[in-house]
């Protein structure tokens, strides 16, 4: 496939803070990303996205937060999440009718690692969106094979974006959306920390770029003869930071990873399901002081419009099962004279 630049190359620069090497999620330590995409056109257009921290497990979890920005969504594992502050397995994206097979093959692969020999108890975390505006939804395609290739196939560097793994068969705000990842270096409390996200970007509003309100009319995009279900809409973020912090701080960075989806022009629709999870690999005794997370939540914002952008700049133009098409968006054709914002 094409690689379609991304919104960087285009000149569009988000905040003050510098990428990290690769401007992924990735640049976090120990973060890894593996996706299996699964295309036969035109009636099956899904896949599956693992983000895997390290060497996570029952017996090793990793502090996190997670946060509702709008509930009409299936993020497997919520509540014992909320309710301890941590998550025990690697963290998958999917289909919404593919996310119960996930969480199955999620728990299959969790009990093979060594040193789970005898645990009797696991937490799955899957998230969804709804592609059955381009795919076969209802034959649910992804399977367990495809699971376990994607947390076997996890590794770190550079992304792939755009139409790729659980973002395969999505759209958001009017364009073909998908999967979409930025980082950010920075300091907080004299101390370098990296902090990344990732978003599977599938949800309903006017995309801003720069300032600017972008429709499909505005680029000469041919407009959607069918009205979008609402419950097609969603977007699921997952946030990663080296920074030392405790459940209830990552709450709060989940937190500004949803209000992050408004910077791009995110409706929030009734029928989005609209969450933020975040997690740190550094977990230590002394968590960083609030009054010094400002410069994170900043770079978290930034990170996540950045996401999006990327998503969208990734994607390539679909026809799904219904011969219904999804265009990208025409990146030569948008309004970039404007100065960059922070």
């Amino acid at each position: 496939m094409k690689v379609r630049q991304r919104a960087r190359d285009a000149g569009i620069v988000i905040g003050g803070f510098s990428p990290g090497t690769h401007n992924a999620l990735t640049d976090v330590p120990e973060v890894r990303v593996g996706h299996t995409t699964l295309r036969r056109p035109p009636a099956v257009h899904s896949g599956v996205t693992a983000v895997v921290p390290g060497n996570v497990a029952p017996g090793a979890a990793l502090p996190a937060g997670v946060f509702t920005g709008n509930g009409f969504g299936k993020l497997v594992g919520t509540t014992q999440l909320a309710e301890l502050g941590v998550i025990e397995t690697p963290v998958v994206l999917t289909s919404t009718l593919s996310a119960f097979r996930a969480a199955d093959a999620l728990v299959t692969w969790t009990l093979s690692r060594p040193g789970c020999e005898e645990v009797q108890s696991v937490n799955p975390v899957v998230g969804e969106c709804n592609d059955g505006l381009l795919s076969d939804i209802r034959s649910r395609p992804v399977r367990e094979e495809h699971v376990l290739a994607a947390l076997d196939g996890a590794r770190g560097g550079p992304v792939e974006e755009g139409c790729a793994g659980g973002g395969t068969g999505l759209g958001a705000l009017g364009f073909k959306g998908g999967i979409g990842t930025a980082s950010r270096v920075l300091e907080v409390a004299g101390t370098p920390v990296t902090a990344g996200a990732l978003v599977q970007a599938n949800f309903g509003g006017t995309l801003r770029l720069l300032g600017t309100t972008v429709t499909p009319a505005s680029l000469g995009v041919p407009p959607d003869p069918q009205p979008r279900q609402a419950e097609a809409g969603s977007c699921v973020i997952v946030v990663a930071t080296d920074a030392p912090l405790d459940a209830r701080q990552l709450t709060r960075l989940a937190r500004r990873a949803v209000f992050g989806l408004a910077r791009v022009g995110a409706a929030y629709g009734h029928g989005s399901g609209d969450y933020g999870l975040a997690f740190s690999v550094r977990p230590g005794p002394r968590p960083v002081p609030d009054a010094a997370l400002d410069p994170l939540f900043e770079a978290v914002l930034d990170t996540v419009e950045e996401s999006v952008l990327n998503a969208l700049f990734a994607a390539t133009t679909t026809t799904g099962v219904h011969g219904r098409t999804v265009h990208a968006l025409p990146v030569s054709r948008l309004p970039l004279h404007r100065p960059d914002h922070g």
